[in-house]
């Protein structure tokens, strides 16, 4: 049995994807390529690794074992790579991060600028999930750490504060809502809504909610951002629901309103993640420490509460 190191990243990349297509876009191979070593990895071992279905793969219990390894074995080589780029004249490797919507489009690109620029040869890969997605991933080993709401429940993983926020109601400025200062979410499903793609794990939390209140999510249009969710409200499209910070610079410039949303997940304490922070490179580290910089304040909530509807 002889496995590489490109043969364990790939079966990484694999699962975690749960398709062998994109596993190999994730390696940088060919599709061809891809399901030939994996082929060849089930023919070494003698068994299957992989359970192929319809809409993906899954691992078996070989597979699963495999993988347990193989992220032990790959982290290993990544931190003798960021051990021995001190030797070479700087931190060098790539920090593997999985984040929730809030956290990824309104607070990491200001830290990921200032990080970046400090340790050129550092790279971060971002994947946007579900809180409770990322910490089960986290725990598992597939990322070094993530990014999520502090309501989900983290285990045994080592947290730390990053920031707060709130999810609010973005709309037209003469809409009959404009001059309510709060409303809960079950009567905001009640209108046509502007919201990001259904890939998002926003959209993907905001159907799940409206699953449990026994109505669809009239979604009229879905984007890629905030600020374009914004935009469209704005222009009397439908109703949004996008983070305070957001709605607040969008007001600046567009004639919306921001009406506060009285249900409790609507708060947005984020939490960072991880399972062992001594254990992650010294460039890692760091980069936690740049998160946590700013940390959340006990009164960052409270601004639209004593504004009402801006």
């Amino acid at each position: 049995m002889h496995f590489d190191l490109v043969d364990l990243s790939l079966f990484r990349h694999v699962v975690e994807a749960g398709s062998i297509t994109h596993g190999a876009a994730r390696a940088n191979l060919a599709l061809a390529a891809a399901s030939h070593r994996i082929r060849a990895m089930e023919a070494s071992l003698g068994a299957a690794l992989l359970t192929r279905a319809r809409h993906g793969v899954t691992p078996t219990p070989a597979g699963r074992t495999l993988l347990s390894h193989a992220r032990a074995i790959l982290g290993g080589v990544e931190r003798l790579q960021a051990d021995l780029a001190a030797f070479a004249g700087g931190a060098a490797g790539q920090i593997r991060v999985l984040s929730n919507t809030n956290a990824l489009t309104e607070f990491l690109p200001e830290v990921l600028s200032a990080y970046l620029t400090q340790h050129p040869g550092v790279s971060v890969e971002i994947e946007e999930r579900l809180s409770d997605e990322i910490v089960g991933l986290v725990a598992e080993g597939a990322a070094d750490l993530g990014l999520v709401a502090a309501t989900v429940e983290t285990g045994t993983l080592q947290t730390y504060p990053f920031r707060r926020d709130r999810f609010v109601l973005a709309v037209a400025a003469d809409h009959p809502l404009a001059s309510r200062v709060a409303v809960p979410f079950a009567e905001v499903i009640d209108h046509d809504l502007v919201g990001l793609d259904r890939a998002s794990a926003l959209t993907r939390f905001l159907l799940t909610k409206a699953a449990r209140i026994g109505q669809p999510l009239r979604l009229r249009v879905q984007l890629r951002g905030f600020d374009a969710v914004c935009r469209l409200v704005e222009c009397r499209v439908g109703l949004g629901i996008v983070p305070e910070t957001t709605a607040r610079r969008a007001a600046r410039t567009m004639a919306i309103a921001i009406v506060a949303l009285e249900d409790p997940w609507a708060t947005r304490d984020l939490t960072i993640c991880m399972r062992d922070l001594a254990a992650l490179p010294p460039f890692a580290q760091d980069f936690v420490a740049h998160l946590r910089r700013g940390e959340a304040g006990p009164g960052a909530t409270a601004s639209l509460a004593r504004d009402g509807a801006a």
